[in-house]
């Protein structure tokens, strides 16, 4: 007890220096928090777009020729048709194995009553489900099954918005909606979270229903593919060309022309996105780090300082009878004590700030800026190593020029300056 009242006697008779050192610490661990969850949050809001999803993936687009091939004009369009799915089933034995087809039927008016809503009519096959993550909500119908497909049934599947829109406070399962004057009757209402918007306002239909109802003719307008054993951005970026270069050859565009056939492939853009997101980790444990350390460094000449300044008190302490041991378990003590409630504080602020913006995103739910920013908080486990990390380098700032000083005879500590 009597030396941790001379401490806080000490503290207290120091304000501005005990002030300083416990900012630094502070400040640090802090810091090191708050850039570790920003970092996180990036990365999460990244890799949240693929959760659900079956991420090995590519999807095939029609478009408009922008080279002229073999006497073809320029700017011709181009088509897919189904005969198109087996051709590169056949072509990509052991690279694909579920390939569909989809109808895009955009802003169709959908109607219940006096209720309309405008919508993106998608024709799937049941397979879709799977490869685009979608589920449906909870006690809220199905999906498209093989039964709707093979008899043509007139069934769809809302987005919760529509579902909202047309069917205010009333279930819409076994309702009916009127599409082109045409009764669908609703099967299910998918999953959708607020401002998904690649899915926003999206009804699903059969594709055998779609291409009857709508008379598209033989034509499609995207193909999915579930590719394998292609794990790494070369095997894809091969894939990918040589996917177009059959696809060229098959439709007479030239194999370079990107405009005539526009391609994703989700599992190189997931890799794509896992490497810049190893990036993004190592660059802010990097700077996290520089961080802490400037922390350490001011602790570390603080204490210096400190110690300096003491130097004839440890020389008086000596010449009456204290031993070196004694002096130096003061100044380490006075160093944890500062640390550890400074660094106790700096954690606590971090890990505030850094669950408060998450609160914040999670309250805004639908805004961008939480699409872009998601759960940016840190590990507790990663918070407290800082936290010790600190407070060893806060003791050892204080152990070694104590040491030193301790180390020095009386008479030459009453004489220094």
């Amino acid at each position: 007890m009597d030396t941790l009242y001379e401490i806080f006697t000490t503290f207290r008779k120091n304000k501005l220096r005990t002030a300083l050192t416990g900012f630094a610490v502070a400040w640090g661990i802090f810091m090191l928090i708050v850039l570790l969850g920003a970092g996180n949050g990036l990365i999460n809001a990244s890799l949240s777009w693929f959760e659900g999803r079956t991420i090995n993936t590519a999807s095939l687009w029609p478009g408009r020729t922008s080279m002229p091939h073999q006497g073809f004009r320029v700017n011709r369009q181009i088509r897919f048709e189904m005969s198109d799915l087996e051709f590169l089933k056949n072509q990509f034995p052991d690279n694909i194995s579920t390939i569909v087809p989809v109808l895009r039927l955009n802003n169709r008016t959908v109607s219940v009553g006096t209720s309309n809503s405008i919508v993106h009519i998608h024709a799937v096959y049941p397979e879709n489900a799977m490869i685009s993550g979608t589920t449906i909500s909870q006690g809220n119908g199905r999906f498209i099954n093989q039964l709707d497909l093979d008899e043509r049934r007139k069934v769809a599947v809302l987005h919760p918005q529509t579902a909202r829109i047309l069917f205010p406070n009333q279930d819409p399962l076994g309702e009916h909606i009127r599409i082109n004057n045409i009764l669908f009757q609703v099967v299910g209402v998918f999953d959708a979270p607020d401002g998904d918007g690649e899915r926003n306002q999206t009804l699903i239909i059969p594709f055998t229903t779609g291409r009857e109802v709508f008379n598209v003719g033989p034509f499609i307008h995207q193909i999915v593919m579930v590719i394998e054993n292609l794990t790494t951005q070369e095997d894809n970026e091969n894939f990918n060309q040589e996917v177009r270069t059959a696809l060229a050859q098959r439709k007479q565009f030239h194999p370079d022309d990107r405009n005539a056939v526009w391609m994703w492939n989700q599992y190189q853009n997931y890799l794509q996105t896992n490497m810049i997101m190893r990036v993004l980790t190592i660059a802010v444990w990097i700077i996290g780090l520089f961080t802490l350390i400037s922390g350490i460094v001011g602790v570390s000449n603080i204490m210096l300082i400190s110690v300096k300044e003491r130097t004839k008190e440890f020389g008086i302490r000596k010449a009456i009878g204290a031993s070196p041991m004694s002096i130096l378990k003061v100044v380490v003590l006075e160093s944890i004590i500062i640390t550890t409630i400074f660094g106790y504080i700096g954690m606590l602020l971090g890990i505030g700030v850094t669950e408060g913006i998450h609160a914040l995103m999670q309250a805004q739910g639908a805004d961008g800026a939480s699409q872009m920013f998601t759960n940016p908080t840190v590990d507790l486990s990663i918070a407290i190593s800082a936290t010790l990390t600190m407070i060893i380098a806060g003791t050892l700032a204080g152990f070694f020029p104590a040491r030193n000083a301790v180390m020095i005879k009386p008479v030459t500590a009453l004489t220094a300056k």
